[in-house]
């Protein structure tokens, strides 16, 4: 019912810059929280960045100061503009929302939990 696309991965030098954009699609209500995570090979999934509806963001401690998400509530869409990439930023990254389908004749439906497919940002040294 809702998918997520990314786009903007790729390869990049350490202190280099990549952005990332994602956008929902299909049959939205509302969206409260979208987010990035990122899975490292061999490493489990984290959280990067995370922004509610409400504009309140929230990062991982090993990104304060070098990334800064955004969002298009308009478009349903979420931006994480990184800089000053290091080679532990390497990483498959995931966009993620937290979100209520619209029902027709209803409004809000059910609550639904989305993952984008992962767009890979490898950083060289």
């Amino acid at each position: 019912q809702v998918h997520l696309a990314e786009s903007g991965g790729g390869l990049v030098q350490a202190g280099g810059s990549l952005r990332l954009s994602c956008e929902a699609s299909g049959r939205i209500f509302m969206i409260n929280l979208m987010a990035w995570y990122r899975q490292a090979p061999g490493k489990q999934r984290e959280l990067v960045a995370s922004a509610t509806s409400g504009s309140m963001k929230n990062y991982a401690d090993s990104v304060k100061g070098r990334f800064t998400i955004s969002r298009d509530n308009a478009k349903n869409a979420v931006f994480l503009e990184m800089n000053s990439l290091k080679t532990e930023d390497t990483a498959v990254y995931y966009c993620y929302a937290d979100a209520r389908s619209f029902q027709p004749g209803i409004g809000s439906g059910g609550r639904l939990e989305v993952w984008g497919q992962g767009t890979l940002v490898t950083v060289s040294s």
